[in-house]
């Protein structure tokens, strides 16, 4: 166990929302280890501070925690709390994650401007402007509602919200992850759930990650007593899924993730039935393929397992051609957009 001389610092983005992550994490750290002391640290990312290009064309999620792993790996920060979606499926040598908290929600939800009338995506107007910067909400939704104007969007939860609700703003509506808004207690501001078929959410959507040293014991040992076990396996399987894919932050790779039957001993789980359905759309929405896999499983090491032989059998359907061409087309666009800068 930890010792009570060692203060423990939490370091996060800088964004109200990350902050507000942070604390739920030190405040659940706090009640359980009284006799220790928690600090917070916040930062910019490189994600944070480029709010002028689309996330399609900036890359993969390192975005997000380059510069904060930096500081865990000189031991400046102890913990990183993160949004799990936006963590690599690949850590950095050196860094692990300690803890998954238990998922809010993970669907993402209709935003309407305030004002107006709608209640559904059906209700929208042909040519109404929707904003998103997730490649895949606009991938999925472009099969379902073709008459719909798809326009990117960036800032934090706030800003995001005020473009919306401008009187001369261009949206008609948003599409943003639930557990945002109600970690940030806006759940008001939904006007409906977007869920599965019409809509599957990202790769971890709605759950709380802690990233710490891989040799850090102490920090090991107390993010333990933070772990979520039912939403730990579920989240490390579409992990899996997504790390077999090769998909980055902006690739159109959804999921839907179950737990049934779920069998414990002495408090720890230890076996249950897991089903995970994944899909991948073409950036036009032409082409999707979309498969389920059930399967028993006792362990997160099953559990990744059956989220990678999900993978696999997506790309041998077809998703392998999807996202190659996503690929191409991401380098082709960032090369144009390097030439246009360049040309200013």
């Amino acid at each position: 166990m930890a010792s009570n001389s060692r203060s423990f610092i939490l370091a996060s983005r800088a964004s109200k929302l990350a902050q507000i992550q942070t604390n739920i994490v030190r405040d659940g750290l706090e009640a359980t280890f009284p006799a220790l002391s928690f600090g917070t640290s916040f930062m910019s990312t490189e994600g944070d501070k480029n709010q002028s290009q689309a996330l399609y064309l900036l890359g993969g999620k390192a975005l997000w925690t380059k510069e904060l792993e930096v500081a865990l790996k000189e031991n400046v920060v102890d913990m990183l709390v993160h949004s799990l979606k936006d963590v690599p499926t690949t850590l950095p040598h050196g860094c692990e994650l300690g803890a998954i908290l238990e998922r809010e929600n993970p669907v993402d939800s209709l935003v309407v401007k305030q004002g107006l009338p709608y209640n559904t995506l059906e209700d929208l107007p042909e040519g109404s402007v929707v904003g998103t910067s997730s490649v895949r909400r606009v991938a999925q939704l472009r099969r379902s509602f073709p008459a719909l104007v798809f326009l990117d969007v960036r800032g934090n939860l706030n800003t995001r919200l005020a473009k919306l609700d401008a009187p001369d703003g261009p949206y008609t509506a948003l599409i943003l992850a639930k557990a945002g808004l109600v970690r940030l207690g806006m759940g008001d501001r939904v006007t409906t759930d977007l869920t599965a078929p019409i809509l599957f959410h990202a790769v971890s959507q709605g759950a709380l990650g802690v990233e710490i040293r891989a040799d850090d014991q102490e920090a090991r040992e107390l993010c333990k007593m933070l772990t979520h076990q039912e939403t730990q396996w579920k989240c490390l399987a579409e992990r899996a899924l997504l790390r077999e894919l090769e998909g980055g932050c902006s690739v159109p790779v959804g999921v839907s993730t179950s737990l049934s039957q779920i069998d414990r001993s002495a408090g720890e789980l230890t076996r249950a039935t897991l089903t995970i359905t994944g899909c991948v759309t073409s950036l036009d929405g032409s082409l999707h393929v979309q498969d389920t896999l059930s399967q028993e499983v006792e362990s997160i090491q099953g559990a990744e397992e059956l989220g990678r032989n999900l993978a696999i059998q997506l790309k041998s359907n077809g998703a392998k051609a999807i996202l190659d061409d996503i690929t191409k087309d991401r380098r082709k666009r960032a090369s144009e957009a390097e030439t246009a800068e360049k040309a200013e």
